[in-house]
């Protein structure tokens, strides 16, 4: 019984990180794009902060969840991409990188918010204390993780739409090409490919080398400045 208790308290530790973190970061690209424009996610009814209307049941429920129960040094997960109709926006270049960045730039905003609330966490019981550090913790690095992950500079991620739009002309139609195909070419570089070379005796640590230690050291300077 003492097991299972443990196991809900550290699990709960991840659950409001979690959730704030893929609801605002896709809040944020409909409110920008709204901005510059273009109305979609707003008929769509995803200019919301209500988690429901953002969660994906496999990306912020199940991968998550997996990546728990199987001990994984690193928590991740995604919610329901806010629709956008990148010909609506105006200026169009401009509005595709601003709708792009809103989103890694909020999750960066939430870290910050969480350092400070974790230095200066008020006084409770030690319990509580621990909880609150744990998951302002948590947080910090969820929030670094995801910002780092999704500037990569690959369709679909933020990072592959900024590239999109700073290209020429034909560079940027290539890689708009790639919106489809980008996400499972990502997944077989930094997953897939680490698995298979793992069995054959090479170590491959991709994720780790693109987003683990940049957002090690994105941490690493946002608590230089703000704690």
């Amino acid at each position: 019984m003492n097991d299972i208790i443990e196991i809900i308290i550290s699990a709960s530790t991840w659950v409001l990180p979690v959730l704030l973190a893929v609801t605002l970061h896709e809040a944020a690209h409909g409110f920008a794009a709204k901005l510059f424009g273009d109305d979609t996610a707003q008929r769509a009814g995803r200019l919301s902060l209500n988690p429901i209307r953002h969660i994906d049941p496999v990306g912020t429920v199940l991968i998550p969840g997996l990546l728990l129960l199987t001990g994984a040094p690193f928590l991740f997960g995604y919610a329901k991409p806010v629709p956008v109709a990148f010909h609506r926006l105006h200026p169009q270049r401009l509005g595709v990188i601003g709708v792009a960045i809103a989103g890694p730039a909020t999750n960066v905003l939430l870290a910050i918010v969480s350092i400070l609330l974790l230095v200066g966490l008020p006084s409770f019981s030690a319990a509580v204390n621990d909880w609150l550090a744990t998951t302002l913790q948590q947080s910090i690095w969820l929030n670094c993780i995801l910002a780092v992950f999704n500037m990569l500079p690959i369709p679909p991620l933020d990072g592959g739409r900024v590239l999109t739009a700073i290209s020429p002309m034909p560079i940027a139609r290539v890689l708009a090409r790639m919106e489809k195909t980008g996400m499972i070419l990502l997944i077989a570089l930094i997953f897939l490919l680490p698995y298979v070379t793992g069995i054959l005796g090479v170590n491959l640590p991709i994720f780790h080398w693109l987003v683990i230690e940049p957002a090690s050291a994105l941490v690493d300077f946002l608590a230089g400045i703000f704690a």
